[in-house]
């Protein structure tokens, strides 16, 4: 039984109550979206769910301990990419993961932008939830630049997980904001695909 099946006084979850929770997320995950953690309040989300503050209480401690779950969630958004650095390096591999970056936030920006925050600020929870999502790719990555070096098509001064690294947080920020970039006069497709070149050619090497 997982913790998300379990309500906090230790009582199985059954479905009604499972459907309860789940309302209470997507109502947390909504708000976000135009407000802070910090300014969100309990008596807002159970006002929009249409029931009790009391009842979000059985569910979670607190704002922070909701949100906690929905970054939890919004992490299975990119295990298709860790499966993906799991098998040869082909030409369309760095375009479909920054399309899934992309697509995780433009689905979850308010939850992705808290957690990232509460990370930055400190927060260990956030930050373990954070580590857990990028972990697997920075490794996948630094692996595959591994064999790149191995296969002597880059150089062996570069340090695979530093390169790893800095490609994920490239690309997480440009999921974060490329409708500003876009904003510029950048199409969509040209901002991915530039950005595909750019991660390619470090985990392949030169062409």
């Amino acid at each position: 039984m997982t913790a998300e099946s379990i309500a906090l006084d230790g009582r199985p979850l059954g479905r009604r109550g499972l459907q309860t929770r789940r309302r209470f997320l997507d109502a947390t995950s909504s708000l976000l979206e135009t407000s802070g953690i910090r300014d969100l309040r309990v008596v807002e989300i159970a006002r929009d769910v249409g029931t009790s503050p009391a009842t979000f209480y059985q569910y979670f401690r607190d704002v922070e301990d909701a949100v906690l779950a929905l970054a939890e969630d919004v992490a299975e958004d990119l295990v298709p990419i860790t499966q993906m650095l799991a098998e040869p390096w082909t030409t369309t591999s760095a375009r479909r993961m920054i399309e899934l970056f992309v697509a995780s936030w433009d689905t979850h920006r308010g939850v992705l932008r808290t957690r990232n925050l509460a990370a930055q600020e400190g927060d260990q929870r956030f930050r373990a939830v954070r580590n857990a999502s990028l972990m697997p790719i920075l490794e996948g990555l630094a692996k595959r630049i591994a064999e790149s070096q191995r296969a002597g098509r880059v150089s062996p001064s570069m340090s695979p997980i530093a390169a790893a690294s800095a490609m994920v947080a490239m690309t997480e920020r440009l999921a974060a904001f490329h409708r500003e970039i876009e904003d510029l006069g950048v199409t969509a497709d040209a901002l991915i695909e530039t950005t595909a070149a750019i991660i390619d050619q470090t985990v392949t090497g030169p062409s």
